[in-house]
């Protein structure tokens, strides 16, 4: 069997994800830099989304799949007044409020906001990666084909208008895992009844990990030592240290 590359590194890399580039894409670029053998991410972030990617190597990547169901905080850009098929900016637009429209009053939508808090149901959208018969929704999308999707379980657990500026807004969210931010976009447009789409989404927090901790991928790169950007696993907290694995010793005596 061929010797996997890299060094074997563990620990935890905040990395501020640029727009423009995937999860998976941006997730390869810390690992080359880093020379590390093995890393996975605790979540993935749409492509025009940026914002607080962890990236997990070695040992540390038995943490991943807990932090999926981590709470999450996210600033969210919205604008109102078009309506698209995927919810954001990439979509192509479905419906248009009428010509007359100049924007909304922020009294009506800091009201309209707290109809969503605390837990509901949110129908995810054909353009997210959920499955079905082992395919994503978002393949069946570009096929032209719907499909009918479950309402999922989420929770808003705060909502707050941060700006509001004729037909956009700027809105920070703490939800649970699970929660579609572009379906909840385009919910809050509905129910205004101007319509609206996610022009910009910001993910400021994933569990007890903040934004504030991250780096960008030009200062990891611009680092003599690059590698001193890992926090190590000892530095989890103790509800995520469980769930990682004891580093196996190795011994260098010869026969």
């Amino acid at each position: 069997m061929a010797r996997k590359r890299g060094q074997v590194l563990d620990g935890l890399v905040f990395l501020d994800k640029p727009e423009g580039l995937s999860s998976n894409h941006a997730l390869q670029r810390v690992k080359r830099k880093l020379d590390a053998q093995k890393a996975g991410h605790t979540g993935t972030l749409d492509p025009f989304a940026t914002g607080l990617l962890i990236c997990c190597l070695g040992r540390a990547t038995k943490i991943a799949g807990h932090m999926l169901d981590a709470d999450k905080g996210y600033l969210a850009t919205i604008l109102f007044g078009v309506e698209t098929d995927s919810g954001d900016l990439t979509g192509v637009r479905t419906q248009q409020a009428p010509d007359t429209f100049e924007g909304v009053d922020r009294a009506k939508l800091e009201a309209t906001l707290k109809n969503f808090m605390g837990e509901q149901t949110q129908i995810p959208p054909m353009t997210s990666a959920l499955k079905r018969n082992g395919k994503p929704l978002y393949a069946y999308a570009r096929e032209g084909i719907e499909l009918e999707r479950e309402p999922r379980h989420i929770k808003i657990h705060q909502i707050e208008l941060l700006a509001c500026e004729g037909k956009t807004a700027t809105v920070h969210i703490e939800c649970s895992k699970g929660t579609y931010i572009r379906t909840l976009a385009q919910d809050i447009g509905r129910q205004l009844g101007v319509f609206a789409h996610l022009i910009a989404l910001r993910r400021t927090r994933v569990g007890p990990f903040l934004l504030d901790q991250a780096v960008t991928l030009d200062e990891i790169n611009e680092m003599a030592d690059a590698q001193q950007v890992i926090m190590p696993v000892e530095s989890l907290p103790p509800e995520l240290l469980i769930f990682v694995p004891q580093k196996v010793a190795t011994s260098n005596l010869s026969a």
